[in-house]
């Protein structure tokens, strides 16, 4: 089996040079390591291939028939975000119908490599100043925005990797929001949420939040709705944000959401969505309208 003709294999470029630039902009890829070698195979053990999510390559782990199977993995872990160990048996008949004269075994374990995920916190108020903290311990890197220069502060956010004072507006194109972002809306008021959210929705992100009353939420779809914004868009948006844990300080607030974000990053099979405190328990605004 041959990779598939789409797929390029870059020379000449560092496995571990390219796999730090990928996390830096915030995209995933998988990496395949020949773990264990028995007898004669057509590569040696801790060679590496750096799959991306476009397919590419850059390594080799002896290419033919194992190259394929494995690139297959590296996609389904990349989707999945789960690895896999993979063992491969070079008997004859597949030595020689690849042109690989080998025979032995060996096993590759195929990662995926994830970034590290980024939560892009819009408003500088105490629910975002306990959240950037909470956030940031759970392992996300955070970027806060205010439009207020006395909200949006490093004094007020030590731990954010970038605090920016400015219109939402202005801001949010020179923002890299992208498959693996968090966005979570908690500014002054309806109106600047509304601003924010709307921008959110032509994002990728993979989690959007909002704080706010359930007739809040279901007021600011309807309005951009009215708009032209698809319907479905929303079943995207967690709002009310966080778990229901009961929540009312601030604090208390930050964990709920910081659980929810978590949630959605680990793909958690448990049932917390029953948890979610969106306006109709475990749905989205728009299945609420539907109602």
């Amino acid at each position: 089996m041959a990779l598939p003709p789409h797929v390029i294999i870059v020379n000449g470029m560092d496995v571990f040079e390219e796999l730090v630039r990928l996390r830096g902009l915030g995209r995933k890829c998988a990496l395949a390591t020949i773990v264990d070698v028995n007898g004669s195979v057509p590569s040696y053990e801790s060679a590496k291939m750096l799959v991306r999510e476009d397919g590419t390559i850059i390594g080799t782990i002896g290419g033919g028939c194992v190259e394929a199977e494995v690139w297959n993995a590296a996609r389904e872990a990349i989707r999945t975000e789960l690895p896999k160990r993979l063992s491969f048996n070079l008997g004859q008949d597949a030595a020689y119908d690849n042109g690989l004269i080998c025979g032995g075994q060996l096993e590759v374990f195929v990662e995926p490599v994830l970034p590290v995920p980024q939560a892009f916190i819009f408003g500088g108020g105490h629910i975002s100043k306990s959240l950037s903290k909470v956030a940031n311990l759970a392992g996300f890197s955070t970027v806060v925005v205010d439009n207020r220069e006395a909200f949006a502060s490093r004094e007020r956010f030590p731990e954010a990797e970038a605090v920016h004072a400015a219109e939402y507006e202005e801001v949010f194109p020179r923002l890299a929001i992208h498959e693996t972002s968090f966005v979570i809306v908690v500014t002054r008021g309806h109106r600047d949420d509304m601003r924010v959210l709307r921008l959110a929705l032509a994002t990728p992100a993979r989690y959007i939040a909002m704080i706010g009353s359930k007739r809040k939420v279901l007021n600011l779809v309807r309005e951009l709705e009215k708009e032209g914004i698809p319907s479905a868009s929303f079943d995207r948006v967690h709002a009310p944000m966080g778990l229901d844990i009961g929540a009312i300080t601030p604090e208390e607030i930050a964990i709920a959401v910081a659980a929810e974000m978590v949630a959605v990053r680990r793909n958690a099979a448990s049932p917390w969505r029953t948890l979610a405190m969106s306006v109709c328990g475990a749905g989205s605004p728009r299945a609420a309208l539907q109602k």
